[in-house]
This record gives structure tokens, C-alpha cells and sequence, in this order.
């Protein structure tokens, strides 16, 4: 039978849904607040939720944008119950991705048709995944299980690769861990940073949506040479470095592109190297500016975002003197600040600092 798990505080909507949701031969599961609904999301694994909006602890909102970010839990279809049938109210629910929206009262056969489509709409969708992944997996066999592009790689690790998320801040690995895995960015920036005698943050690299970042050596069992960490909220796959040893010994061609992929990011890191030995302090942070806002943009009208003191690292230059650089940058009309953003109005004049 399928469970569905429902999440309401009434506790007369809810014995009643239950008993009606039971008699339809359904496995029900009730929280009475949001907070339990999140704990028992994640321990039975519903095939569906139906979720009030309007609870303590933790509203239906709330519940729904933490289950969407759960990998185990982000499919389940999501069904908010409310009272509120104001049009802004069901518009912020879709936003967050629910699948419907029943309002009170309601009739049975109003929740079963819902609850109904949405697991057929499940079941096509896991019917027609699983066919592509029979067309794909006998695809791959004719061409004798090669993978032969970095695009490729990167396919399998999202298709195949357990993603983790990682909040704000958060340290990824440090500096002289076992350097067990290598990880492709799905979503945020991850910089990449050492910290030197005297207690000094450098970063040796930004890295974005579509980034690989982690590798070391594939032939020695070396520690990483150093840290990373989460800039904003990030998802990545993470796959353990002897498994894609065992996919390059078995591919070549996929070698030689890693390779090639590498030696660019090694030209690039010698580049910056280089600006930040030579280079002016005003063309550092120029630089610093342009080289993160391209590295992290989104869209055309996306700002940078992210502290002055990483800015200040990734530049190579104490973070007092790359705040008065900004501030002179700001007064010759180049940039805007607000907080944390950085606002770009002159791209060309940016360019051109020496």
C-alpha cells in the first residue's frame, strides 16, 4: 500500500483525513506540528505528503523548503492543506515547488483525485527513467563502457554519484586530510584556500557550478595540500578518487581530456600568481573584482557576493588596503557597495586599471 505521511496541528482534520485516507486502503502516517513531519519525512520516506501551512514549530513552508533539499526526500510529491486561499498564498506555495494546493473544507473526492494524480504523474516519470536508463546503460555497452569526455564525467557523476550539501561556511576538507575523494560542484561556490605561518588566509581558487576541485595524486597516497570550503549553500558529487582511477585506467581517451583540463587550471593559477607578484594594488583588486564576478555569474545581472577579507585573499593584499581600494573605486564610479555586493558600473574602466 502507499504511505502517505499528513501533516496537520488540527487534531480533528487530521483523525478524520486519516480515517478517510485509510478506508482508500492508504498506509497513514500523522505528525501534529512541522517539526515532526520533517523527522518522520526523512525516517519513512512517504510516497506523498499533504501538509497544513498554518502550524507551530515549523510552518508548511518551511517544511517543504527543507524536504526539497534533502536528496532522499526532494521527489516526494507535495501537497499543501490550508485554509488560506488568498492568490499570493497559492503562488508562494508552487514557487516552492509544491506539486497542488487543497483548501478547507474539502471533499474526499477532491484529496483522492489529488493524491491520485500525483502518484501516477510519479509512477510515469520513475517508468520513463528507468527506460532511459536501460537505453543509456545498453548505449554505453556498445561503446564498450567508455567515457570518453570530461562532459561526459561529469554526466556520470551527476547520474550516478551521491551529492552532499554543504551550508555557509562550512569546511569541505582541510588541509593534510586523507585525500579520498574528488568533487563536482552541482550547484554554489566552494573556495579553495591555505593558511600560512603567521595565520593568513590565501585562496588558491574559486570554484563554481560544473567545477571539478580535490584532485591530487592518482599514483601516490598523498593528503590534500589544502582546504575548501562553502562560500554560500553548495551541492556536490562526490566520488571516491579509486573509482575514477578505475574509470581512467579503463578509458584512455577520458585521461588525456582529464589531463588537458588540469594543465588549463594550472595555466590559470599561474597567471594569478604572477598579477599578484607584479601587479599594482589597484590592478590586483581590479582584477580580483572581475576574475570573481565572472568566475560566480549566474546571469548578466548577477553581483558578486562575498566577503571583503576573501576578496582580499584571493587579491594577495591585506583586507584594510583592498577596502580603501574599493572605497576609491567607489568614488571614481567604477563600483557600488551595499553590504556584502559588489556592484559593477563600469566594466570598461575596470579593465582597465593598471
Amino acid at each position: 500500500m502507499k504511505k502517505v505521511l499528513l501533516i496537520e496541528d488540527d487534531t480533528v482534520v487530521r483523525e478524520n483525513t486519516a480515517e478517510l485516507l485509510e478506508l482508500a486502503n492508504y498506509t497513514v502516517i500523522t505528525a501534529d506540528n512541522g517539526k515532526t513531519g520533517v523527522s518522520k519525512a526523512k525516517k519513512y520516506l512517504p510516497d506523498i505528503i499533504i501538509c497544513d501551512i498554518m502550524m507551530p514549530e515549523l510552518n508548511g513552508y518551511g517544511v517543504l523548503q527543507i524536504l526539497s533539499k534533502e536528496k532522499s526526500t526532494k521527489q516526494i510529491p507535495f501537497i499543501f492543506l490550508s485554509a488560506k486561499i488568498e492568490h499570493e498564498d497559492v503562488r508562494k506555495g508552487m514557487d516552492l515547488g509544491a506539486d497542488d494546493y487543497i483548501t478547507k473544507p474539502f471533499d474526499e473526492s477532491e484529496i483522492f483525485s489529488a493524491i491520485e494524480s500525483r502518484l501516477a504523474k510519479v509512477a510515469i516519470f520513475k517508468e520513463n527513467r528507468d527506460k532511459q536508463k536501460i537505453e543509456n546503460t545498453t548505449e554505453i555497452d556498445l561503446h564498450e563502457n567508455e567515457i570518453k569526455t570530461i562532459d561526459q564525467l561529469k554526466s556520470y557523476f551527476s547520474e550516478n554519484v551521491e551529492e552532499f550539501i554543504f551550508q555557509p561556511n562550512e569546511i569541505i576538507y582541510n588541509e593534510g586530510d586523507n585525500s579520498n575523494y574528488v568533487y563536482l560542484i552541482n550547484t554554489g561556490v566552494v573556495k579553495t584556500y591555505k593558511i600560512d605561518e603567521q595565520g593568513k588566509e590565501l585562496i588558491t581558487s574559486i570554484n563554481k557550478e560544473n567545477d571539478f576541485f580535490g584532485f591530487t595524486s592518482f599514483t601516490h597516497n598523498i593528503n590534500y595540500k589544502e582546504s575548501a570550503s562553502a562560500i554560500e549553500v553548495v551541492t556536490a558529487f562526490r566520488l571516491t578518487k579509486n573509482e575514477l582511477q578505475q574509470m581512467l585506467d579503463k578509458n584512455h581517451l577520458l585521461t588525456l581530456e582529464l589531463i588537458d583540463y588540469l594543465s588549463d587550471n594550472v595555466s590559470e593559477i599561474k597567471e594569478h600568481l604572477l598579477e599578484m607578484a607584479y601587479s599594482s594594488v589597484r590592478k590586483k583588486t581590479a582584477s580580483t573584482i572581475l576574475q570573481f564576478s565572472k568566475k560566480i555569474k549566474k546571469s548578466p545581472t548577477d553581483n558578486p557576493k562575498i566577503s571583503r577579507s576573501d576578496l582580499a585573499s584571493i587579491a594577495g593584499i591585506a583586507t584594510e588596503t583592498f577596502i580603501r581600494t574599493l572605497s576609491d573605486f567607489k568614488k571614481e564610479g567604477i563600483i557600488e557597495v551595499e553590504g556584502r555586493n559588489i556592484k559593477i558600473i563600469n566594466f570598461d574602466k575596470l579593465k582597465k586599471i593598471n
